[in-house]
């Protein structure tokens, strides 16, 4: 599995638009790609145009193929002038034998 975490922040005149987009953006990657596993979107309390992305894809691949969607290049060259930064990392899940390594037991 393949993490892909992005931090944004947003110019405020554009926050409220950007977060609309954003949450169609998660909808149709969940709903559209068999390989996106997980799209979470979170927003920093004390700050909301801070924004972090945690999307989980099957592999590389799938998370190449995500950036050629259709639903994907539109969002993007919507949003791109309404960011005043972005920062994209890549992870790979940490398991062991009897699955992932921590898990919450509450």
């Amino acid at each position: 599995m393949l993490t892909v975490t992005v931090r944004l922040e947003v110019d405020d005149r554009h926050l409220r638009a950007f977060m609309d987009a954003m949450k169609k953006q998660a909808r149709n990657s969940l709903e559209r790609e068999k390989d996106c596993r997980q799209f979470d979107i979170c927003v920093d309390p004390a700050d909301p145009r801070r924004v972090f992305l945690y999307e989980i894809y099957t592999d590389r691949a799938a998370f190449e193929a995500h950036l050629e969607t259709g639903h994907f290049l539109e969002f993007d060259r919507r949003v791109k002038d309404w960011l005043i930064s972005k920062n994209a990392e890549f992870w790979e899940r940490f398991e062991t034998e009897g699955g992932i390594a921590f898990k919450n037991r509450r």
